[in-house]
């Protein structure tokens, strides 16, 4: 099993240079992917954090990986997942307003309606925005979210990257 987590340095002003990473991040992955096949791995999943969401849906709407994770996921948009190809779960926050409840129950719908591609959303209660990766390790409550979501996440890799 193999993750593909695109991570790109961010100097200076990063939103305003988000998109041109994106495609950067992009772009880079493929040749990465491309190696790691010519390898005779077979199986290839990506998890996306953030804005990295973004670089794994664009991946997940070609033949480039077979399973897509996203996390508290940023500049997603429906359109993009109705692109997607690959078996993809949503982790989305309760709190989040780059990617609130509402715009997720809209991917809900598209990946219900995707009969062919199997994915779910799901959205954990009381935290916010980052919470898999920025959490206070003493609040339990965001603790077990976050342990909950990376167990989903492993689960998810376990079903479709084999």
């Amino acid at each position: 099993m193999l993750w593909l987590v695109p991570r790109v340095k961010l100097f200076g002003d990063w939103a305003s240079h988000l998109f041109f990473l994106e495609d950067k991040a992009f772009e880079e992955a493929k040749p990465v992917i491309q190696a790691i096949k010519s390898k005779g791995i077979t199986a290839i999943g990506a998890a996306g954090f953030c804005w990295g969401a973004k670089v794994a849906v664009q991946l997940a709407k070609r033949e480039f990986i077979q399973a897509a994770v996203l996390l508290h996921l940023s500049f997603v948009t429906v359109d993009d997942i109705k692109a997607v190809e690959v078996p993809t779960a949503v982790l989305g926050a309760e709190f989040d307003q780059i990617s609130p409840p509402a715009l997720l129950k809209q991917f809900e719908e598209v990946l219900i309606a995707k009969s062919e591609v199997d994915g779910y959303v799901k959205i954990f209660p009381k935290v916010s925005h980052g919470w898999t990766v920025r959490y206070n390790v003493e609040d339990k409550s965001a603790a077990k979210c976050a342990e909950e979501a990376h167990q989903n996440m492993l689960e998810w890799f376990a079903k479709y990257v084999n």
